[in-house]
């Protein structure tokens, strides 16, 4: 018995708001990612909290979209 991987559409569609993600998607000229946390998704488009901004991905744009591990904390300056 094979498990199927869900597609980024329904892996979006059932993650959890708050899960950190990764987010591949087609932009003029070719492809980009948006690393942050879920914010939600609707019917047809995503939003990802990334350090920059909020991001709006039309959800047929995306092409690949899976769960990351948290972000190292950051190092103390050495003095």
């Amino acid at each position: 018995m094979s498990l199927s991987t869900p597609s980024p559409r329904e892996f979006l569609a059932a993650a959890a708001p708050g899960t950190r993600v990764v987010v591949r998607y087609r932009i003029d000229g070719g492809l980009t990612d948006a690393l942050g946390y879920l914010l939600g998704t609707s019917d047809g488009d995503c939003t990802v909290r990334t350090r920059q901004s909020d991001v709006v991905i039309p959800l047929d744009l995306v092409t690949a979209a899976k769960e990351v591990p948290p972000a190292p904390e950051r190092r103390r300056p050495a003095h």
